[in-house]
């Protein structure tokens, strides 16, 4: 009876602790900066003009920074503390969660249901890698998410017809080729150089176009190989990067 009691107990005390050990909302709410990356002008500026923002629509935009995940993945994270905190309201699900994980260093922006027509995933990924990322890899906290926050204002602001926000920074795109690209640009030539030495000496001297190669079946050029295409999304709305 007693190992039934304790087992009941281990089995609640584990279910629960995932959510009790994740943060809580501070007192200002909308700036909740556990990992202690954003400095206080920073901070000030996101609380009053999301109090701005909540007076006038309704409206919320919050800011979680944190140092772990409590065992859990970011979009899972994510979902739940959005859930826990009450972003925006019930009626109409208008919330907004910016995310920092500095722990694994990746970032996820949680958008209410009210807000997918306006924000979908393909533009919140967008927002990150224009706005906040390029800033993030340089451990400037303050500049990715100031540049960050407001460009998601704008957006909302949009959609309630309110002021926009103009002095937002974009990084310079680098020129550079990125890793990605070279190594794919890299691969393509060594199978062309692979197929051209095949079509000339595979035939003992002449073209070979049967037999034991073939340009269809065993290798492909599309398919399974590799994606080119960046993060992922929940279908709750957002998307993740990481940095």
């Amino acid at each position: 009876m007693k190992k039934g009691l304790l087992g009941v107990f281990l089995f609640l005390l584990f279910s629960v602790l995932p959510v009790s050990a994740m943060v809580s909302p501070t007192k200002e709410f909308y700036v909740n900066d556990y990992a202690d990356i954003l400095n206080s002008e920073t901070e000030n500026y996101i609380v009053e003009t999301s109090k701005k923002l909540y007076e006038e629509t309704g409206a919320q935009i919050v800011v979680v920074t944190v140092d772990g995940l409590d065992g859990m993945d970011l979009e899972t994270y994510a979902t739940t503390l959005f859930r826990k905190f009450g972003i925006g309201s019930k009626e109409e699900n208008n919330g907004l969660l910016l995310l920092i994980d500095m722990d694994t260093r990746q970032s996820r922006v949680e958008v209410g249901y009210g807000f997918e027509g306006i924000l979908p995933d393909g533009k919140t990924g967008r927002i990150q890698d224009e706005y906040m990322i390029p800033y993030f890899r340089k451990d400037d906290f303050d500049s990715g998410m100031l540049n960050g926050y407001k460009s998601f204002y704008n957006e909302i602001a949009n959609h309630y017809q309110l002021d926009t926000i103009t002095d937002i920074e974009k990084v310079e795109e680098d020129n550079t080729l990125d890793e990605e690209i070279i190594e794919f640009i890299i691969t393509i030539i060594f199978m062309v150089i692979i197929i051209i030495i095949s079509m000339h000496f595979g035939g003992r001297g002449g073209f070979y176009y049967g037999g034991g190669s073939s340009f269809g079946g065993g290798s492909s050029f599309g398919g399974g190989g590799g994606s080119f295409g960046g993060g992922g999304s929940s279908g709750g709305g957002g998307s993740s990067r990481g940095f």
